[in-house]
Parts: structure tokens; sequence; C-alpha cells
């Protein structure tokens, strides 16, 4: 038996390739289909099911595609309702792939239709439980997600029923079975999850806190819908795009990373007032950027950040990239159904400098500079954009929260005429702020370099 975890760190997202003498499965593959069909093909093995652990809010799945390619059989859960064919498993269902063992586990609370696949060897024996959102390593999925207040379905009932699946379907199995769950660390799917990708049942139950022995279903219901974020403005659409089907993500691609002229990149500009989306460096881009542009580096958690900034309202997007990686960006994009990309500069930002275009820029100092020149002046005005949790755990004594989550709620607390310095962790996300702020006129912003994690050993600082 072949189990392969294929994680992917910008969303935070693993998908499994499972095989047993010939046979494969994939569980909660990404759009594109290739990584997937390349291992088959290597292996020359025929892939038989797409098991779907629940429709996915942050991602869209290539399930469709996938079948497409191969003919798998894609495989839901109960009340799961397509537009395209697909297998609606019931709690209980058995899947025999090779000499393998796969039972389909309804675990409703994260969504109604959520499952686990909990698979057996060779002999019989449970080795692994694949549990998407249901439970993750030191967390559990948020259950506000598929919440239907109008059909009396909130999140403290959906909560109610992820207890009762964790109780009396998870717990009970051997504590030696390896969970792997569809994300780790950096997702908005859960609020507290471990950077490690998998662990034991036995080592969840001892340390991750909503499966305490002694926990009451009150008390589960109040840890796990307490302190949750606003899901991302893209979620719905994503959980739309998985239950319809989506264009072929080859054909968005090759749309979306065509190579513009210049001319053809002014022309595009103008029609449907584009946004620019410039995808280098943090410094790169504050030495020099078109007017109006956003900065989310490709680097770092680029398309969450892009789903929870860019409304997805289909407005077309000009990218930007560093040379060779223009068709990675629409890949990406289009992993979280931002399909809208119409093209990328040819010869990137050099392009428009060299025929002298006007060029914008974004004032830095180092964390150094602040500490020796700029701090000493108790008048200066700090803006920490990181989440509040992490402003509680340590900040520059007087310094404003404003988590780039809400940059829109920053409109109320900003005066355009003042100068404000600031900063994140370590420089992506205070520079995403400064170029969406900048481009709505607040033009006094100063970037500092290298975030808190500089500033803390050389500012004074304080916790809440």
């Amino acid at each position: 038996m072949i189990l392969e975890q294929i994680y992917t760190g910008c969303l935070a997202q693993g998908a499994y390739y499972i095989e047993s003498d010939g046979e494969a499965v994939i569980i909660d593959p990404l759009r594109e289909s290739a990584p997937y069909l390349q291992r088959a093909r290597r292996n020359k093995a025929r892939i038989n099911y797409i098991f779907e652990t629940h429709f996915h809010a942050d991602f869209v799945s290539g399930h469709v595609e996938l079948s497409a390619a191969t003919g798998a059989t894609i495989v839901f859960g109960p009340h799961a309702e397509t537009t395209y064919p697909a297998h609606t498993g019931y709690d209980g269902e058995l899947f025999r792939v090779g000499q393998v063992t796969f039972e389909l586990i309804h675990t409703p609370g994260h969504t109604l239709e959520s499952v686990c696949y909990l698979l057996r060897d060779e002999g019989g024996n449970p080795v692994a439980l694949f549990t998407g959102d249901t439970l993750f390593i030191g967390d559990v999925g948020r259950p506000d997600l598929a919440q239907q207040p109008d059909n009396a379905i909130t999140k403290e009932s959906l909560a109610g029923m992820l207890y009762d699946s964790l109780r009396n379907r998870i717990m009970p199995l051997p504590d030696d079975i390896v969970v792997y769950p569809a994300h780790g660390a950096g997702s908005a799917c859960g609020k507290n999850m471990s950077s490690e990708t998998s662990a034991t049942l036995g080592h969840q139950k001892a340390n991750n806190y909503a499966l305490r022995q002694d926990m009451t279903k009150e008390e589960f219901v109040r840890e796990v819908t307490e302190g949750l974020l606003p899901p991302p403005a893209y979620f719905p659409m994503n959980v739309w795009l998985n239950r319809k089907g989506s264009d072929a993500v080859q054909q968005v691609v090759a749309r979306g990373a065509k190579a513009l002229t210049l001319e053809a990149f002014e022309a595009a500009m103008e029609i449907g007032q584009a946004i620019i989306l410039d995808t280098r460096h943090a410094v790169q881009f504050a030495k020099g950027f078109i007017p109006g542009s956003i900065n989310i580096g490709l680097d770092g958690s680029f398309a969450p950040w892009v789903g929870a900034l860019i409304p997805f309202n289909k407005q077309p997007i000009l990218v930007i990239a560093d040379e060779g990686r223009e068709e990675e960006v629409v890949t990406r994009l289009a992993r979280i159904g931002y399909d809208n990309t119409i093209g990328t500069l040819k010869g990137g930002i050099d392009t428009w400098r060299i025929a002298a275009k006007p060029v914008d820029h974004l004032q830095t100092v180092t964390a150094a500079y602040f500490a020796d020149t700029i701090s000493p002046d108790h008048a200066v005005q700090v803006i920490d954009v990181r989440k509040e949790s992490e402003y509680r755990r340590g900040h520059i004594r007087g310094a404003i929260n404003i988590p780039l989550d809400n940059i829109n709620e920053a409109h109320q607390l900003l005066d355009k005429q003042k100068t404000y310095f600031v900063h994140c962790a370590a420089g992506y996300r205070s520079m995403v702020f400064n170029s969406i702020m900048k481009g709505r006129g607040f033009h006094h912003l100063v970037d500092i370099q290298g975030g808190y994690n500089a500033l803390q050993r050389l500012v004074a600082s304080e916790t809440e």
C-alpha cells in the first residue's frame, strides 16, 4: 500500500493519494489534476474513486475534472447535492480499493455532509483516518460556515452535532490510527490548528482541547464558537463552485497568464476598472510600483489574503509578477476560484519603468532606525496590523491594533493628513495594508521593515 500526503503550504491544505494493488483513491484534490494523474501513471495505477470529505469553502476542488480524465467515481457524504454525476454515500458504506478498504463515517458538524474515511489495511486493521475539516491536529472544524439561521441551523446547533460526531464516531476508534486532516496551521477553517499535518488519534485525545474526556456538550459548544473571526468573503462562492463544478483549470491559466504588451496592459487597465495585483516581494514593491497597485506577495499566504481582501465580483485582475512566475500566480488564484485574471505585463515592472511611465513608492524604515530616531518622539503613531491574538501576546507600547482582516475599518480610525508607522510580524501584511490604504488616499504611511519580530528587541513593548 502507498499512502502519500500532498500538502500545499500556501493554502495549508492536505490532499491524499492512496494506492493498493494497482488501484488508487484521491482524497480532497486541489483544482489542478496533474499531480494526481502523474502519480497514477508513474505507478501504472488506475484512480477508482475521488473521495470528498465535504464541500470545501477555502479552495476549488478538482474532483470534476479529475473524474472526467480518469472515469473515477466522485464520492460525497449524506445530504450532498451536486449538479454533476456523483455518488452520495451512506454512513458505514465500504469501498474496496485493491487490497484495502475505506469506510465512510458520517460526521456532521463542520457541515451537514461532512464525512471521514477510515482506511483498513490488507489485514483489515484500521490504520488511518482522513478527517477533512471535522478534526484537525490541535483543533476541530469551525461550525459557522454552513449555518442557515432561517432553517434553525445555527453555529451552536452545528457545534452540538460536531460534539456528537467526535464523541460517538471518532474517539472510540483505536488510539494508534493516524489522523490525516484536510488542513494545518494557517487555514481559516479552524482557529487553533497545529503546524503538524498528522498525528495519532491517541495523541489528539491527550492534546486537542476539543477532545477532552470530561468536556460537556455545553462547554464544547462555547469553546469552539468563541473567538471565531468572520470567514473570508470568498468562502460561499467556493462552496457554490464545488457544488456545481468549475471551468477546466488549464483554460483558466492559459487565459490569465497571457503576456500583454505595455499597450495592451494599459488598455486593459481602463476596461472594467481592472485591479492591478503586484505579487512581488514587499521590499521590491515599495521601491516602485504602478500607481494604484495592490501588493500581495506570492511568497506568503497569497491566495487566502487575495480571497480575504479582493472582492469576489469577477472584476478583471491584471498581474505584475517576477519573471517566470506568471503561471504560478494565475494557478494559485484559480485554486480559490479567482478565474478573472486577464493577463500579465510582459517584462513585469521593468517594462513599465523603461517606458518612463508613472511609478509610485512607499516609504520604509528599518526597525533600528525607528527605535533610534523616531520612537523617542512620543508623538508618533504606530499601527499594528497583526491579528488581535498576536497583539495581545505582545505589542509596541501605544500601538493601535487594526488587523489586516479589518482594513475597511481603518477609514474611520485614521486621518489622511497624519503620518503613521505600520508594522505586522515580519513585513508581509503591513505592505499589503499600506498598498491598499495608499490607493484609498492615505499617503503618509511608513512601513517598518522586519515588523514586530525586529522591533520587540529594540522598542518598549507590553502585553494585554
